[in-house]
Order: structure tokens, then sequence, then C-alpha cells
């Protein structure tokens, strides 16, 4: 086997939500230190091509580079994983969800084995707003490979985030018992003790998660939740800041305090958290969806401009993810209310409904608003003398 097989990009995907966040699962720093079994030698061209497009990766002004490059490398070798792999990772960080998933999901074929393919799919997943899926798959890669400690802290989160929350804590246990003491762990255990309503039981675990690091983002990150959790949105908000000071590369602690700021009306500041995120990574779309929700909210319905730059904010996103739920939700609503606009949000509800999650509890307002833009149905028209009446026509729109 050739020796090329032993290189790996380091690109991960910085995990973000729609909304308030605390990071799940770890980057892994395992390479590919190992030929793929049953894999032809790589075509020296094309590891050539992908580590010129990792290298242009590096620098956001070169990311359409970066794209050709590895797209190009695919083309010449489509069995080199390891190029579809940062292909998807440069896609998803650029808010690309759906080409990343396929990039991601072919890299998993042709190398099942891989950890950081399987988390990366996994993140993406989860950000698609799929955490079944993501739970599902990660489920059967921890199976056959138990001491994936990066694939199981990530299938806590996803377990937790589509509400498994008792399976959840099994799987942070089990990592806990690979990794005693690891503060990322017993924050992820916090969290789903927080999602059961153990509030006490989670603020324990965030301590003794900040006894063993001080320094962790992430169990600062979960002490802010544990905060808001109580209605302490100050306190909550000095503990995301705190995140952000140990994690300046890290947007989520800044997503979060913007979604403080926007719970408590303070649209301009929560504005200035979702701009400085978007500075760190220009394609990050729930920095952009934060950002035009805090538009949404300053232009108090009146400001026309602020109203036409979130509806670009969500157009943006949807461009790159025609199925991101949460910018066809939040897109209906602006349109609908205050755009006034409730035939063109129509089709954004629908959508909406089409791709959200059963149990997702937007759909019930999507469904509201659904039945209230129905056009009503056109009244009979006069009869003309000796005919018969005409009935109304029903129909949907």
């Amino acid at each position: 086997m050739s020796w090329v097989r032993s290189y790996v990009g380091a690109l991960m995907i910085a995990c973000s939500a729609a909304a308030l966040v605390a990071c799940g699962g770890g980057k892994s720093q395992q390479g590919a230190k190992t030929a793929e079994k049953g894999l032809p030698p790589a075509n020296p061209i094309a590891v050539q091509k992908m580590v010129e497009g990792v290298t242009a990766a590096k620098d956001p002004k070169m990311r359409d580079r970066a794209i050709a490059l590895l797209r190009e490398a695919i083309q010449i070798d489509p069995n080199l994983w390891e190029a579809r792999f940062d292909f998807g990772v440069v896609l998803a960080n650029g808010g690309d969800l759906a080409n990343a998933e396929e990039q991601l999901r072919a890299a998993q074929k042709i190398a099942p084995e891989r950890e950081e393919v399987a988390v990366a799919l996994a993140e993406v997943r989860r950000r698609r707003g799929s955490n079944k899926d993501a739970a599902s798959s990660l489920e059967d890669f921890v199976k056959d490979h138990p001491g994936a400690t990066d694939a199981r802290t990530l299938l806590v989160a996803a377990l937790r985030d589509s509400g498994q929350h008792d399976k959840a804590i099994q799987q942070a246990r089990e990592v806990l018992v690979r990794k005693p003491g690891d503060a990322t762990a017993l924050a992820e255990l916090a969290l789903c003790h927080l999602g059961k309503g153990e509030r006490d039981t989670a603020q324990l675990l965030v301590k003794q998660a900040l006894d063993v690091n001080a320094k962790s983002a992430v169990a600062h990150r979960v002490q802010g939740l544990v905060f808001l959790s109580g209605g302490d949105d100050a306190a909550a908000f000095q503990a995301f800041q705190k995140a952000a000071q140990e994690d300046p590369h890290d947007t989520t602690s800044r997503l979060n305090m913007g979604a403080v700021l926007l719970r408590a009306g303070a649209y301009g500041k929560a504005a200035e958290q979702y701009k400085s995120a978007l500075a760190a990574s220009p394609d990050e779309s729930a920095a952009q969806i934060g950002l035009a929700a805090a538009l949404r909210g300053e232009s108090d319905g009146k400001n026309q401009k602020m109203l036409d730059e979130a509806k670009s904010l969500y157009e943006k996103v949807l461009e790159k993810d025609p199925h991101n739920i949460a910018a066809l939700f939040n897109l209906g609503v602006l349109l609908a209310d205050p755009m006034k606009k409730p035939v063109e949000a129509r089709p954004y509800f629908e959508r909406f409904l089409d791709d959200a999650p059963k149990d997702h509890p937007a759909r019930a307002e999507a469904e509201r608003q659904l039945g209230a833009s129905k056009p009503a149905a056109p009244a009979a028209p006069a009869p003309a003398p000796a005919a018969p009446t005409p009935k109304a026509a029903g129909g949907k729109s």
C-alpha cells in the first residue's frame, strides 16, 4: 500500500446549533495511521491536489480554490477517502450541509472504520436537525469500536438532543469509564440530567467538571445553560462569556450569549455577538439565523432595511442548505409578520413541515400560520336569470 494513505487533513467541524448549545463531542485528533484495507494505492496526483486544497482551505479567501482542488482530487481518485472527508468538512464549515453530508457518507462507505469520519458525518446530521439519524449511526459505530471515545461523546449529545436522555446518560457513563474525570464527559452528563429536569444534579456535575478543569470552555457553557434553566440570565451570560475567553476560536459561546440577549430583548447587543461569531466563521448558519432574528427584533417591525437584511440572511442560509428547518420556519414568520406577506410565507412553512421532525415544537405554529394564510373560498356569483346557482369554489390553495 502507498504511504500516502497515512495522510489526512487536519480540518474539523466547529459544533453549532440554531439556539443555545453546549458543543457536544470532541474533535478527533486521530490521523490515518495505516493504509486502508482493500484499497489500491492512492493516485499521487490526487494526493497532491488534496494537500493543496487543505492548504488553501486555511485561508477563508481561498475557500473556492480549496473546493475546486478537493473536487479535482476526488475526480482523479474516487477512493481517496481523505479528500472526500476534507471536502465534506470544508463544505460544512461553509454552511453547505447537504453536500457536506453527501461527501462524508461517501468517505464513510470507503473507510467505515475511521472515527473522524463518523464524528464529522454525525455532526453534520446534528446541524441539519437529524439528531436521531446521527445517534443511530454513532450507536452502530461505537458498538463496533468500543474505545472510540470521541464518537461516544458525540453520541451522548445526539441522544440527548433527540430526547433519549436515559440512553445518553448510559453512554456518558461509558465515556467516564474510559476517561475517568474527563471534564467534557462530565459536562455532557450534566446536560443529560438537565434535560430530564434534574437541575441540582446537573449543577453538581458541572462543578465537578470545573474542579477537574477550570479552563474547560465546554463546562463553562454547560454551567451557563444550568443557570439559564434556573432563570438567572445574568449568571448564564457571565458563564458563556467565560467560555468564550477560554476558547476564543469557538463561536458556540457567542451564539449562546446572543441567544440570552435575544431572550432579554436586547436585540442590538445580540446582533453584536452574532456579528462577532460571523467575523470568526463567516458562513456559520446558526450565527446568520441568530443575526436575522436580532435584526427583526431591533426593527420593531418598522425598519424596512433591517427586515430586508434579515430576509437576505435567511435566504443565504437556504441557498446553501434548502432543508435548514430553522431558516425555513423563521423566514416564514418574518414574511408573515412583520412583512405582512402571508402568501409568500406559505411555501416556507410547508417546506418546514415536510422536513421537521414530527415532535418539533414549532410544528404547531407553522400549522397555525398555514391555516391563517389559506385563501378563503371565493363567494358564489349572483345567479343569472333562469340558471342554477353555482357552488362556491373550494380546493386547496
